[in-house]
C-alpha cells in the first residue's frame, strides 16, 4: 500500500504551503494530476478522495515559511504525514524528500501514481478553498483569481497596496520594487 504525498502553494508570495497524504481504499475514476484538471473537477473528486482513502493534510502559514523556511516547512509537512502513515511505502512527487528518512521520491509522480494523484488533489482544493475564505478579509487582492501566485494583476496589487498579513516576506519578486509592508 502506498501512501502518495504532493504538495501546493510552494510557489506562491502568498497565503500557506498545503500538503496532502493519501491512501487510497478503493480506484477513483478520473484522478490526475490536480495542474491538468479543471477548477470543477477538482472539487469534485475533492469529495470523492475524502470518502474513499484515508488522508492528512498540513498547512504551514506564510509566518511559519517566513521564519523557518520553505524546505523546513516541506520537511515538517512529511514527518507530521509519515507519522500518520507509518505502515505505508511514502511517495513524495517530486525529486527530494527533504531529509525526511523513509520517504521515496519520483518526478511527475501526481500523472503517474493514483494516491499521489489524489494527494496533489486534497492539497490544491484545500489550498484554493483558503484563499477564497480569506479573500474577504483582504478586499485590496484579488485571491480567488490568483490565489496568491505572481501574476501581472497580483503583483500591481503588492506595488499598490502592500504586503499583507498573509503575504510571505520572504519571496523576493525581480519586478518589483520594495513594496510598504503592512
Amino acid at each position: 500500500m502506498i501512501c502518495g504525498i504532493d504538495e501546493a502553494g510552494r510557489g506562491c508570495c502568498a497565503g500557506p504551503l498545503v500538503v496532502a497524504g493519501v491512501v487510497l481504499n478503493q480506484t477513483i475514476e478520473g484522478l490526475r494530476d490536480s495542474k491538468v484538471l479543471s477548477e470543477k473537477k477538482r472539487e469534485e473528486l475533492f469529495d470523492i478522495i475524502k470518502e474513499n482513502a484515508k488522508y492528512k493534510i498540513v498547512f504551514c502559514d506564510n509566518h511559519m515559511i517566513d521564519t523557518k523556511g520553505l524546505s523546513f516547512c516541506l520537511s515538517y509537512a512529511l514527518k507530521e504525514i509519515k507519522k500518520e502513515f507509518q505502515e505505508y511505502q511514502i511517495l513524495m512527487d517530486g525529486n527530494s524528500s527533504f531529509g525526511v528518512e523513509g520517504v521515496e521520491t519520483m518526478v511527475k509522480a501526481d500523472s503517474k501514481v493514483l494516491e499521489v494523484s489524489a494527494a496533489s488533489i486534497l492539497a490544491k482544493v484545500s489550498r484554493d478553498r483558503y484563499m477564497y475564505e480569506i479573500a474577504s478579509d483582504f478586499p485590496n487582492y484579488s485571491f480567488p483569481k490568483h490565489k496568491g501566485y505572481i501574476t501581472a494583476l497580483h503583483v500591481k496589487e503588492i506595488e499598490q497596496f502592500g504586503y499583507s498579513q498573509i503575504h510571505r516576506k520572504s519571496y523576493k519578486i525581480r519586478s518589483l520594487r520594495e513594496p510598504t509592508l503592512f
